[in-house]
């Protein structure tokens, strides 16, 4: 048979690759168990066994992945790790609770464009912080930083709705009742405005209308008017 140089594609699905774990490093175990535990994550797992090994895992509220850390875990440095982003629908409500458990968390901010240098923690979308939301509400675009003792750092990441591509419409999912319920008012605030472009006439049809614009809003598609 004659050779040939042609490639050949294959439509098999890829396999499913899930975030399982992140390891963070720490100096002092029982004093991050404390602290995550705080932080009102769900602890499973606390295993010590010979040589000094010990490992903790914690999984944050509505999060399919989780952290751990412990005794010869890991060689990274404590507080090195850096960039660990939570995504919440509501920022502020997130930064209150962490507040109403006595942690000490920043101000929500916002980036100064896309600006890259400068002295503040990298974060996405820039890298100078400007005090308060993002003026549009724009998704992907506020944040909150915390640390874990040993200096480790966090960043909330307000995410209301995903780019194009990154969400399957058909699959729209929640991780909680509170992301629902957050979902529910964004819906309802829009779903008014759409009522009065049609002179304030009841919509009979609006449980329709929520699921379409939530749909859309999670798949990062254009929203209903």
């Amino acid at each position: 048979m004659p050779a040939t140089n042609s490639t050949s594609t294959t439509t098999t699905p890829a396999t499913d690759m899930k975030l399982e774990v992140v390891v963070i490093p720490v100096s002092d175990v029982d004093r991050a168990k404390a602290f995550y535990a705080k932080l009102g994550w769900r602890l499973d797992a606390d295993f010590a066994g010979p040589d000094d090994y010990r490992v903790i895992q914690f999984t944050p509220p509505g999060s399919p992945s989780s952290v751990i850390f412990g005794k010869n875990v890991t060689e990274a440095t404590p507080g090195s790790a850096q960039g660990l982003y939570l995504i919440v629908s509501d920022i502020e409500a997130a930064r209150n609770d962490l507040r109403d458990r006595g942690i000490e968390v920043s101000e929500v901010f916002h980036a100064e464009g896309d600006v890259h240098t400068g002295p503040d923690e990298p974060y996405l979308f820039g890298r100078r912080r400007i005090r308060g939301l993002d003026p549009a509400r724009g998704s992907y675009r506020s944040y909150v930083s915390f640390r874990d003792p040993d200096g480790n750092g966090w960043l909330f990441q307000e995410v209301t709705s995903r780019l194009p591509g990154r969400v399957d419409a058909a699959g729209t999912t929640f991780t909680s009742s509170t992301e629902l319920a957050s979902a529910l008012r964004r819906a309802s605030v829009a779903h008014g405005e759409h009522e009065k472009r049609n002179g304030g006439q009841h919509d009979a049809n609006w449980p329709d209308w929520y699921a379409d614009y939530i749909a859309r809003e999670q798949a990062g598609q254009p929203l209903p008017v």
